[in-house]
């Protein structure tokens, strides 16, 4: 083990613990708007950085260069594409939510069909934090940690048990990390560590292709440029992950779920202190997603010109690092790559404690006719936080045995919990009549029936296409029972704006800037220029 990466990891870790416990000193979680919403008071830059770098976790640095290194940069729709999704939302979504001055989704959909359909979202959100979301960032973290520092090696110990004791030791430091600090704390870190990951998105290519090129950063820019020009390309084929056609199927409803629906993620936003701001920060966001390429695909693209037939491509990405980065900028990435997987870690856990007592507990205690405290409701959440976190670490390890690439797994799982979802609330946004009964029957039908296509029957069709001739099916048969059964009172909204809900002027000067470059990020790379 090189003990200047080591060095420099704990140098860095150190930086942005002290910087974290600076701007937290005078921090105190003495309620649940504190805990849960930061007492909504972030500005856009801590709204932007908490989204980029909640989204942009160890999963997605890990996954994303596995797929580019064993197929191409199709894989890079995911991100790029979210930027179309996250101006729908901006523009249309959150000023709705902020209107509303609610703290999670299901807030919405219990004003809009009753409670009890709130709470099965928010139960439903739960599953899938604690068997998809969580274990998926502390497994690849774990993996991305032992390919940088080889444990493994070192330690002598087989590769099952070092994942399990790299998993609990993050797992342990993430659930310390969301319990004493809550919303702020992890908005602030997001935030410190998304300046970082910019940095190091550049870093690390330029090392890779000085690498590639015995010195030369040219000399070996022209070799990925020139050789194997196959994986530069986004424009996906049927054979690929992400066949182009999906970017206007599935994929579009799975970005409008995540970044306007998907708790985690709407809870930093909803923490603004205002709609300007909340605007502003999903533009700096997208700007974010745009460049994050340099880290999530570029790397896997040039590790295809230096390793041949990985056993585990999985681990692509830090055994890159580990081998071209200079020891104190291998520290320095493998900081980021910590931090990443705690920030999303720590983002899901924290929801999960919103979820729970918000939409759950809080509302338990309330039908019996009990009185709970701030002080009580935040003990609750934490308790339930720890027992998350406990499963999670549970779950985590088994994730090395899944098939079809660890990424393509994630997504897959997400869209038990996720379109679902998303049909429910855009029938809820669209009508005024259509029922709980409508909702519920749509989301048994929507769930059921996915679970057929990927554990049954093999259609022999993308999932993300699946996902959206579900959406279409679904919709009609809750459109068809609110036509049949529909509200006797329709639905009225009830404004309850916490903060000033005036938007931000030039938003769509910049959203106009933003799509262009999405654009021209895919006729950059696709058989048009770099993949010809």
């Amino acid at each position: 083990m090189n003990w200047l990466v080591i060095a420099s990891f704990l140098f860095f870790i150190g930086i942005l613990s002290f910087a974290s416990w600076y701007k937290l000193r005078r921090n105190k979680l003495k309620t649940v708007n504190s805990l849960f919403m930061a007492d909504r008071s972030l500005s856009f830059l801590l709204v932007g950085g908490g989204l980029l770098f909640t989204n942009i976790n160890t999963a997605t640095i890990i996954g994303e260069n596995e797929l580019s290194y064993t197929h191409n940069m199709s894989v890079m729709a995911w991100g790029i594409t979210s930027v179309l999704a996250m101006l729908i939302v901006s523009e249309f979504l959150m000023p709705l939510y902020l209107k509303l001055g609610i703290a999670t989704t299901p807030d919405y959909l219990t004003a809009r069909y009753g409670q009890g359909m709130g709470k099965l979202v928010s139960i439903i959100f739960l599953i899938s934090y604690i068997i998809n979301l969580l274990p998926s960032v502390l497994y690849s973290g774990a993996v991305a940690f032992n390919g940088l520092f080889h444990f493994s090696e070192i330690l002598k110990t087989d590769y099952w048990t070092i994942i399990w004791i790299l998993i609990w030791v993050m797992g342990t430091i993430g659930c310390l990390y969301a319990i004493l600090g809550g919303m702020r704390a992890i908005a602030i870190s997001d935030t410190l560590l998304g300046l970082g990951i910019f940095a190091g998105g550049l870093l690390l290519p330029i090392f890779a292709l000085r690498y590639l090129g015995n010195g030369s950063i040219l000399l070996g820019l022209h070799t990925v440029l020139n050789v194997h020009t196959q994986h530069l390309n986004s424009i996906g084929s049927s054979s690929d992950p992400i066949p182009f056609s999906t970017l206007f199927t599935g994929m579009l409803l799975v970005n409008l779920y995540y970044w306007g629906t998907e708790q985690y993620i709407v809870q930093q936003v909803l923490a603004s202190k205002d709609l300007k701001n909340s605007q502003k920060g999903i533009a700096v966001a997208c700007f974010g997603k745009l460049i994050s390429p340099l880290l999530l695909n570029v790397p896997g693209l040039i590790a295809v010109h230096i390793f041949t037939n990985m056993h585990n491509p999985t681990e692509v990405f830090p055994k890159l690092d580990s081998l071209v980065s200079p020891p104190f900028i291998a520290g320095y990435i493998a900081a980021i790559i910590f931090g990443a997987a705690l920030t999303t870690f720590n983002a899901g856990l924290n929801s999960s404690g919103t979820l729970f007592v918000l939409n759950i507990y809080k509302p338990w205690q309330e039908k019996h006719s009990r009185q709970v405290s701030e002080k009580q409701l935040i003990k609750t959440a934490k308790k339930f936080e720890i027992i998350v976190c406990l499963a999670a670490m549970f779950i985590a390890p088994f994730i090395i045995f899944v098939k079809n690439g660890f990424y393509t797994y994630v997504q897959i799982v997400n869209g038990f919990f996720n379109v679902p979802i998303f049909t429910i609330m855009f029938i809820g946004f669209m009508t005024k009549k259509v029922p709980a009964l409508a909702a519920k029957v749509g989301l048994a039908f929507f769930i059921i029936t996915y679970g057929l296509t990927q554990l049954v029957f093999d259609l022999h069709i993308h999932f993300l296409h699946i996902l959206a001739i579900l959406f279409v099916v679904t919709c009609g048969i809750m459109l068809v029972i609110g036509k049949l059964y529909p509200m006797p009172v329709p639905y009225q909204q009830k404004l309850n704006n916490l903060v000033n809900i005036e938007p931000w002027k030039n938003r769509h000067l910049y959203s106009g800037i933003l799509l262009v470059l999405m654009i021209l990020m895919f006729i950059l790379f696709s058989p048009l220029i770099l993949a010809k």
